[in-house]
């Protein structure tokens, strides 16, 4: 087992956790974004993880997290009868983004309590990494 293994796997849960807060982050800045590049309002992105496997190192179960990909959430949009919106079809419904503020801000929670804890590793390692020295040198 790597002496440096509990530190690179709470690595990548850093790095995973910090781009799922930048995607909420797009979320949130894309809130009342009617009308994309691509056609149609802002769809709602989510960051899919899966467990990272280094075949070269493996001694257990686990060597951190990756994000597969960056997804759009399947849920519709939500239509505001605005006959007077630019973006209004022939009924006068706005589709406004499917992006939930309660539910991102309740993500942005989890990923952020998720990347203290992995923060929290890294500095408890630290800490063994100098008493070790420290012993050693003494």
């Amino acid at each position: 087992m790597s002496l440096f293994r509990p530190v690179d796997t709470a690595g990548s849960g850093l790095t995973a956790h910090r781009l799922w807060m930048d995607v909420i982050a797009e979320n949130l800045a894309n809130v009342n974004t009617t009308r994309t590049v691509e056609g149609g309002p802002y769809r709602r992105k989510v960051p899919l993880f899966a467990e990272r496997l280094d075949d070269f190192m493996r001694q257990g179960p686990g060597d951190g997290v990756r994000v597969v990909e960056i997804a759009e959430d399947d849920v519709p949009p939500r239509l505001a009868y605005e006959p007077d919106h630019p973006d209004a079809n022939d009924e006068g419904y706005v589709a406004y983004p499917n992006v939930n503020v309660v539910r991102e801000m309740a993500d942005m929670m989890v990923a952020s309590r998720a990347y203290e804890a992995n923060l929290s590793i890294v500095e408890s390692a630290k800490e063994m990494f100098n008493g070790a020295l420290d012993v050693l040198r003494g």
